[in-house]
């Protein structure tokens, strides 16, 4: 029997097994301890015959991976799943353990069930299968980063340090009814709103009180903030004021002369980080045009900022994926996310990506998570065909 006469229901149980063991180790970004995991995960790797790779920085162990090649030259795709996972959250909310992996009608439950170790238990199968046939073109890597959730990506950033030329990464984020080929970048930044104060009750001056500037500059913001959708992505840039602080409790009769306001603002390829900051900065000096203090209004943006991206209609990652997937008796469209996600990160050094595609779910990041079984031989056939053809 060939590789590709070999059904993938015979796989079913295996994965169904791994993920239940994962899901019954917790391992929430930035609360639970890494190597327990790191640790049954690279077990299972090496029993199945694989050579796992535990990638650290000062903290510890950042991420899992292990490359497996085919019998030829060619491209080197990259399987990734986050092997950390949202937290549980208020237990009271769950109708079950969440980490009891509890199987129940054809699901699957617990954190991080759907986000994303079914995609890993799904991924490590099929790199045992192909290890042993090497039937293919190329060679794919997997890779399983932690640090996702916390929002540090230090597995992915640490992976890229060192990692070889990279023709596409496939990532296992669930839901079998996209391929996600796009998102919105994000740019964020601080901006100081400063005032003059004064006593409360003071007949002389009114000071000028710097929560008022904030508030005001936030509906300017608003006000001039595009709305139409990107005819690249099919979105349209998004502004969140996502806090504001100043002034001190209890401090009644003092004039507040200091508000702090924090923007996310979401990119698309027509509105960039340039286009943010330059309109964050304009209806700055706007404000301090119409409403003087002795202080200007800055703009303190983030460190980091995600591009955009988009990938073709007619480029071969996804149209290996989606072909895949077909063939399995799956129909995923091709669609852009709304939040930013690792294909930003990975777009903005060149790399192509997926940034979603994988096993039916419900509760993703909420309570009662749980993942469809039966769909799992229909994605396991859909990234094998990926990565071998069909």
């Amino acid at each position: 029997m060939t590789i590709n006469e070999m059904s993938p229901v015979v796989q079913t149980a295996s994965i169904t097994q791994l993920t239940q063991e994962l899901v019954q180790i917790p391992s929430q970004g930035g609360i639970d301890p890494y190597p327990p995991i790191v640790e049954h995960l690279t077990g299972w790797l090496a029993d199945a015959g694989l050579q796992p790779d535990v990638l650290t920085d000062d903290d510890g162990p950042v991420a899992v991976t292990c490359t497996v090649a085919g019998s030829q030259p060619g491209p080197h795709l990259v399987l990734d799943a986050c092997l950390d996972t949202a937290a549980a959250g208020d237990r009271d909310t769950w109708d079950r353990d969440p980490f009891s992996g509890d199987i129940e009608n054809g699901w699957l439950y617990g954190r991080g069930s759907s986000d994303s170790k079914a995609a890993i238990s799904l991924f490590s199968h099929l790199a045992s299968e192909l290890n042993e046939h090497r039937n293919f073109v190329g060679q794919f890597s997997l890779l399983f980063d932690l640090d996702e959730h916390t929002g540090g990506f230090a597995g992915i950033r640490r992976y890229l340090q060192d990692a070889p030329p990279i023709d596409g990464v496939m990532i296992g984020y669930p839901g079998t009814s996209k391929i996600v080929v796009g998102g919105r970048g994000f740019w964020r930044a601080t901006i100081p709103v400063h005032g003059r104060s004064a006593h409360t009750g003071s007949s002389s001056t009114g000071g000028v009180n710097a929560i008022v500037r904030a508030t005001r500059l936030a509906g300017m913001l608003a006000a001039v903030f595009p709305t139409e959708p990107d005819p690249v992505l099919g979105l349209p840039p998004k502004l969140t004021i996502t806090s504001i602080s100043g002034g001190m409790p209890g401090s009644w009769s003092v004039v507040p002369d200091r508000c702090e306001i924090s923007i996310d603002v979401r990119l698309t390829p027509g509105f960039t980080a340039g286009a943010a900051q330059s309109l964050v900065g304009a209806m700055c000096l706007e404000l301090d045009e119409t409403d003087p203090v002795d202080v200007a209004t800055s703009v303190h943006r983030s460190t980091e900022t995600w591009p955009a991206f988009r990938l073709p209609d007619d480029h071969p990652l996804p149209g290996r994926l989606r072909a895949g997937a077909v063939a399995a008796g799956l129909d995923p469209r091709l669609a852009v996310a709304g939040p930013s996600n690792i294909g930003c990160l990975l777009a903005d050094r060149g790399i192509p990506a997926t940034a979603g595609f994988g096993v039916g779910y419900v509760g993703l990041h909420a309570a009662n998570e749980a993942i469809d079984l039966a769909t799992v031989p229909a994605v396991y056939a859909a990234y094998r065909s990926a990565i071998i053809g069909p």
